[in-house]
C-alpha cells in the first residue's frame, strides 16, 4: 500500500468523524428548531461550497454546470435533499445509533440494484451478502417481536433513497463529469430546500442554537472537502470499506452524548449489516481488480 493510499484511508475516516458530528449537531438542532430549518441552513451554506469550489476550477461556473443528461442530475439533486430531511428526522424520532444501524443497510441495496440499473452482474456470493444484510434489518426491525413502527420503516426508506442516488451518481458519471454533478447535488438540493422550508420555518431562538449551526455549516463544507481529497488520494474501492467509521463515530455520539442505549437486537443486527457490507465491497474490489 502506497503513502498516498494510506493517507487517503485516514482522511475517510477524519471525514467519516466530521460526518458524525454533523450528525449529532443535526439531531440537537432538530429537537431545538425542527428538520426543515436545519437541513436548509445547511443545504444554503453547502450550495455557497459548491459555487465557490465551482468558480475556482477551469470552466468556472458554466463547465460544472454543462451535463449531458440534465433531468437525471436534478433527480439526484431532489433525492439527496429529500433523505437528508428524512435522516434528521429519525436522528431525533430513533436516534443515531438505531438510525444508522438501518440506514448502513445502503450498500447491500446498491448492490441489489447495480444489475438492473447499470448492468453488472451481481453473483451468487454477493446476492448471499445482501440477503444475510437484510437478515440484519429484521433482527433490528424483529416484526412480529416488537411493534414495526413508522419511523422503522421511514429508516429503510431512507437508505432505500440514499442507494437509489448513489446509482444515480454512478449512472451520470457515465457521461457527465463528477465535479458536475456535485455541482447539481448542491445547487438542486438548495434550490428544493428553499421551496419547501417556507411552509415549515421555524426560527433559531437562542445564541446557542445559532452558534451550533455555524459549526453545522462549517463542518459540512470540511466534510465535502475532506471526502473530495478522499478520492483524489486512493481509489473509491479501496476507501469505501472505512466509511462504515460513520455508524461506529455516530454510535459513540449517541451513547456518549445523547445516552442512547440500543438493546442488543440492534447491536447485532448492526453487526450482521456491517459483516455483509464489507464482504459486498471487498466482492466488488476483487471483481474490478481481476
Amino acid at each position: 500500500m502506497t503513502r498516498r493510499e494510506r493517507l487517503g484511508i485516514l482522511t475517510m475516516i477524519a471525514t467519516m468523524l466530521i460526518f458524525a458530528a454533523q450528525d449529532g449537531i443535526s439531531k440537537h438542532l432538530a429537537e431545538a428548531t425542527n428538520v426543515m430549518s436545519v437541513v436548509l441552513f445547511r443545504y444554503w451554506f453547502f450550495a455557497l461550497f459548491v459555487i465557490a469550489i465551482s468558480s475556482a476550477r477551469p470552466g468556472g461556473l458554466r463547465a460544472a454546470a454543462r451535463t449531458e443528461r440534465p433531468l437525471l442530475q436534478i433527480t439526484r439533486g431532489i433525492l439527496l435533499v429529500t433523505q437528508v430531511c428524512v435522516m434528521v428526522y429519525l436522528f431525533g424520532a430513533l436516534g443515531l445509533v438505531e438510525a444508522h444501524a438501518i440506514f448502513s443497510a445502503y450498500p447491500l441495496i446498491i448492490a441489489a440494484l447495480s444489475g438492473p440499473f447499470l448492468g453488472e452482474r451481481v453473483g451468487w456470493r454477493r446476492w448471499s451478502a445482501i440477503v444475510l444484510g437484510f437478515v440484519g434489518v429484521l433482527v433490528i426491525l424483529r416484526p412480529g417481536f416488537r411493534a414495526v413502527t413508522p419511523e422503522l420503516m421511514i429508516a429503510l426508506l431512507s437508505a432505500t433513497l440514499f442507494a437509489i442516488y448513489s446509482v444515480l451518481t454512478r449512472v451520470a458519471g457515465q457521461s457527465d463529469r463528477a465535479e458536475t454533478s456535485f455541482f447539481y447535488t448542491g445547487i438542486i438540493g438548495g434550490l428544493a430546500i428553499t421551496l419547501a422550508a417556507p411552509f415549515v420555518w421555524h426560527p433559531m431562538e437562542t445564541p446557542g442554537d445559532w452558534a451550533w449551526m455555524a459549526v453545522l455549516c462549517l463542518t459540512g463544507a470540511g466534510g465535502h472537502f475532506l471526502l473530495i481529497q478522499t478520492y483524489a488520494l486512493a481509489e473509491a474501492s479501496l476507501v469505501q470499506p472505512f466509511a462504515y467509521f460513520h455508524l461506529l463515530f455516530s454510535a459513540i455520539i449517541g451513547l456518549t452524548v445523547f445516552s442512547e442505549r440500543p438493546d442488543s437486537a440492534t447491536l447485532v443486527g448492526a453487526g450482521i449489516i456491517l459483516f455483509a457490507g464489507l464482504y459486498t465491497l471487498a466482492r466488488t474490489r476483487f471483481r474490478e481488480s481481476g
